[in-house]
């Protein structure tokens, strides 16, 4: 009976294991176009079916952020990234982090402190799995970007653990070329 029951309690944590690292065997894998949604400024809600998702979105985004699943650990391009810019979702492109509420948690995901605002996501229950746990989903799309926890760094004590591959990310010196090109010369009289 010992050993019945320390095989079921091994099956469990393998499942649970699963569950939280996905399947994915390859790297990162972005669409290759993005979604007519998708926009760094438009804040209106994004509302799609995700079989409509699926039609636009790389299998594994489609996955992660649509089916809410998981990438595998220590797999993200952006888990050690110091480049300085912002994180968006790379669902719809809704502004989600800043680089400077990134930090290194050591737990395989990128990690940051708080959000860029409180409208840029939206925190529901998760109670799968025999956990509680809260689920952190983009406040635009709604697609599943990870969980949050509360053993972070101060000033928030939080630990947005995000899944890489619903990130988009623009370094700041990019965008701001981007801003500058737009603007109209000014003249001078």
């Amino acid at each position: 009976m010992k050993n019945f029951i320390m095989a079921a309690i091994a099956g469990v944590f393998a499942l649970t294991l699963q569950n939280c690292y996905g399947q994915s065997s390859s790297g990162q894998s972005k669409p290759a176009e993005k979604a007519p949604e998708y926009s760094h400024t438009e804040t209106a809600p994004v509302k799609k079916s995700n079989d409509d998702w699926q039609k636009v979105l790389s299998p594994e985004v489609y996955r992660v952020a649509r089916l809410k699943g998981t990438e595998r650990p220590f797999t993200s391009e952006y888990e050690h990234s110091k480049e300085i810019g912002t994180f968006y979702c790379a669902v719809c492109g809704n502004p989600l982090f800043k680089s400077d509420a990134k930090y290194e948690s050591g737990c395989g995901w990128p990690s940051f402190f708080e959000p860029i605002s409180k409208k840029s996501i939206i925190e529901a229950a998760d109670n799968s799995l025999g956990m509680h746990r809260i689920e952190v989903m983009c406040g635009r799309c709604k697609s599943h970007l990870g969980h949050v926890f509360d053993d972070g760094p101060p000033p928030t004590g939080l630990r947005y653990c995000i899944n890489g591959v619903v990130l988009d990310f623009e370094k700041a010196k990019t965008a701001e070329k981007k801003y500058n090109s737009r603007k109209k010369p000014e003249t001078g009289s």
